[in-house]
């Protein structure tokens, strides 16, 4: 994964009207934190940070003028309820070798067997291990020609070389359902009719 440059610039006022105020100025409030150092507050880009975004789990190099550089993931984004834009970021502070835990996002490819079937999707997402720099994007499961009651379990993910699963290898990811047998028509209206 490539990592996203983005400058930021360190806030010395704290509180709801220097929150709005960067708003009004398309900047977003932003904490960096993590390896023992002390929380940064800054300000981003509003625009550019939504862009970066739209990536999920994106290594950012934020460039803090005279304070440096720091190599960060966003760890918790907070979202406007109605407008959906960003309004604050709490980021991780990482290093390139380190490993990191994260949610990736699973998604499926190819065609469930004839019949009907369907598909039940019970993790939208997965928690792994993996090196800050190399954090998958997405991990990918087959269901081509699965048939009712075949039941896809974490462990039988196929992970990213240097990517291990956080979380145990028996939870159920997906599962096929045959599809319920629906009552006719006509004779629930004369069920009611009765």
């Amino acid at each position: 994964m490539s990592e996203v440059k983005l400058s930021a610039q360190i806030r010395d006022t704290f509180g709801k009207g220097s929150a709005r105020q960067a708003r009004r100025d398309a900047l977003t409030p932003a904490v960096i934190y993590g390896h023992g150092t002390d929380p940064k507050h800054v300000n981003v880009d509003a625009h550019a940070l939504q862009l970066a975004l739209r990536t999920p789990n994106v290594l950012i190099s934020l460039d803090l003028g005279d304070a440096g550089t720091e190599l960060v993931i966003p760890k918790a984004v907070q979202k406007h309820p109605l407008k959906r834009s960003v309004s604050h970021v709490d980021f991780l502070i990482v290093k390139k070798g380190e490993k990191v835990t994260v949610d990736v996002a699973i998604v499926t490819e190819g065609d469930l067997a004839a019949g009907g079937n369907m598909l039940e999707t019970l993790q939208n997402t997965i928690s792994v291990e993996a090196e800050a720099t190399h954090i998958p994007t997405e991990v990918t499961v087959s269901i081509a020609g699965l048939e009712a009651g075949a039941t896809i379990h974490a462990s039988d993910l196929v992970l990213p070389k240097g990517t291990t699963l956080a979380v145990d290898g028996d939870i159920a990811v997906l599962q096929v359902v045959a599809p319920q047998a629906e009552e006719p028509a006509a004779e629930a209206a004369e069920g009611t009719e009765a």
